[in-house]
């Protein structure tokens, strides 16, 4: 496995992780996603900022970020 490979794994078992406990009675789902999401954000942020597959000088690599934090801080901001 490449390091991108592993780091859609962890990605991708963030989101699992966080979907599972969002089924437990005393946790909203919809707030275990979001920790979960939280999670993933680590990951994306390794892949992104830490060790780009491109140079950071292409212009969809900050909107990506940008778009991805947006996102995550409205659920933030709406789960609670």
């Amino acid at each position: 496995m490449e390091h991108y490979d592993r780091l859609l794994g962890g990605m991708l078992a963030s989101l699992l992780v966080g979907a599972a406990v969002g089924l437990h009675p005393a946790v909203r789902f919809n707030v275990g996603l979001l920790g979960g999401a939280v999670v993933a954000t680590v990951f994306l942020w390794d892949a992104i900022v830490r060790h780009p597959p491109v140079p950071t000088s292409e212009p969809g690599y900050a909107a990506a970020a940008v778009v991805w934090h947006a996102v995550i801080i409205a659920f933030l901001i709406a789960g609670f």
